[in-house]
């Protein structure tokens, strides 16, 4: 799939994920998987940076459905921004939630700024997990939380050719890490209770009935607003992307790591 007018999130790609995911979402499990991955956490009142906020929806459910005091969302690409704006202005959350356009690279923001450092399936994007990660510790309040799920493979070194067939179908600059890594990237940077855990058991079953959907009515839906050619294009994504989810070599996991008080 290509980038339309530079944009990897482009709107036709935001209308086709949402058909699929829900309004406003991105990524698998739409508010139901977002509280799956907060349990535990506390975000009641808490100051929290969404890096890579994408559509909105993920932000909207941290302060309409887990008390988030304000939700710094964080982007690269101006018209996920701008549908994350209407959506967060038409939910009357203005005041709570903001959108900021950032470039990629070290984060726009002092030391010990956030109470939480939250990220839902963006980080696939940035390939160097240690200066990432050494990113998240420098912006996170003593005691905060780094609290995310990110598309990981399951091992270092080279794809398969399947999983190489499935990220070139998918276009979208995807720098997928271990979990070995992740948890290597996430101590070197001083993180303590490091959890790495993985959801491809849940993600390989949702991944089938959302093929089913797009073959079925879903897709006769979406293909009137994006295109025939478009949904199957992304019929063809997925059915690269059940096989090796199904090996478990694409492993969509949840991480979360404290800073020391």
């Amino acid at each position: 799939m290509e980038a339309e007018g530079g944009e990897l999130y482009h709107q036709r790609l935001i209308d086709m994920l949402e058909a699929i995911w829900g309004q406003g979402f991105l990524s698998p499990g739409g508010p139901e998987e977002v509280a799956r991955l907060v349990e535990g956490s506390d975000f009641a009142g808490k100051t929290v940076l969404d890096i890579g906020c994408g559509a909105g929806g993920i932000d909207i459910a941290l302060v309409r459905n887990h008390g988030a005091g304000y939700v710094c969302g964080v982007d690269v690409e101006d018209t996920v921004l701008d549908h994350a704006r209407r959506l967060v202005h038409a939910a009357g959350f203005d005041d709570r939630i903001g959108c900021l356009k950032v470039v990629p690279g070290p984060l726009p923001f002092p030391p010990e700024t956030f109470d939480i450092v939250f990220s839902k399936d963006s980080i696939v994007h940035i390939a160097d997990k240690h200066a990432l990660m050494a990113e998240v510790f420098r912006v996170l309040k003593r005691g905060g939380w780094f609290v995310a799920s990110d598309w990981l493979i399951g091992h270092d070194g080279d794809p398969s050719s399947e999983m190489a067939a499935y990220i070139k179908s998918e276009g979208l600059d995807f720098g997928m890490a271990s979990p070995a890594r992740y948890r290597d990237a996430m101590e070197r940077a001083g993180f303590t209770n490091v959890q790495v855990t993985s959801r491809n058991a849940w993600y390989r079953e949702v991944a089938k009935q959302e093929l089913a959907r797009l073959q079925g009515p879903v897709g006769e839906a979406a293909a009137k607003v994006v295109g025939r050619a478009f949904v199957d294009d992304n019929i063809g994504i997925w059915t690269r992307m059940v096989p090796v989810l199904d090996s478990g070599e694409h492993c969509p996991t949840h991480l979360k790591a404290q800073k020391p008080a």
